[in-house]
């Protein structure tokens, strides 16, 4: 059985942890197709965007509690690559929470650019709750994301988030019934994979590249050079010349 199922609708390739008889955990083997996958998608030009998700009932449930109870710095980095591949990837990636994301799992979705987030899931970092310190970066990730005192209501108060309370924190962007969650997460994934696909990745860059510009100068100096880049790509002219024929027949 395929611990990762993968396809692409659209420009729109989707990762699926496979293996729902586990909760999807993160595992060494799980891992390796995850990065296989993911240099797939990234090696395909029609390839637009990503969208990460699980076989339900859950997202992913977590690293294997066996392998953490036998952990070394190098077992912990391996299933780290399992969402840390997915976090570096030039292309823009959402995450799909359709059930349970725990732990390691809840560093998947955190390592996504966008999160939506059906309204039954559960987001739960538990690692104090297993009596273990959080890794991963995830203390990093989810106080850039929704804050201080978010990060500390999640980790060390031990607050489990369905999917509205993810939406009101700002964990995620939006958060949808579960049986719309796959569709919702397509088109809105399609929205990025629409564009030039060499324009969505320096973008995506650019906006990782701002949470180190602290003035607004500084910002419009960052901009300036991809800016100008992309009017001269012919990408550009195609696009231009359509909206003025547009506007011509108005």
């Amino acid at each position: 059985m395929s611990l990762v199922l993968t396809n692409v609708v659209d420009g729109v390739a989707t990762l699926t942890l496979n293996n729902p008889d586990e909760r999807n955990t993160l595992t060494a083997p799980m891992v390796v197709e995850i990065i296989a996958a993911m240099e797939s998608f990234e090696a395909d030009e029609s390839v637009g965007a990503v969208v990460v998700t699980g076989t339900p009932p859950a997202f992913c449930a977590g690293a294997n509690l066996g392998n953490l109870a036998e952990a070394t710095g190098d077992s912990l980095g391996t299933i780290y690559e399992g969402f840390l591949r997915i976090a570096r990837s030039p292309l823009p990636t959402l995450a799909a929470v359709n059930g349970s994301a725990v732990g390691a799992g809840m560093n998947l979705a955190l390592g996504c650019d966008v999160r939506i987030v059906a309204d039954s899931a559960k987001l739960d970092t538990r690692f104090l709750q297993l009596g273990i310190h959080p890794g991963g970066g995830h203390t990093w990730m989810l106080r850039r994301i929704a804050g201080p005192q978010a990060a500390m209501a999640a980790v060390v108060f031990g607050q489990v988030l369905d999917g509205k309370e993810a939406e009101r924190i700002g964990l995620a962007y939006k958060s949808v019934p579960a049986d719309s969650l796959m569709n919702v997460a397509q088109e809105f994934a399609a929205r990025a994979a629409s564009a030039p696909r060499e324009l969505a990745i320096v973008t995506k860059k650019t906006i990782q590249d701002m949470a180190d510009v602290d003035n607004h100068a500084a910002a419009v100096e960052r901009e300036l050079e991809p800016q100008l880049w992309s009017t001269q790509q012919p990408w550009f002219a195609e696009r231009l010349a359509a909206l003025k024929s547009r506007i011509s027949k108005k």
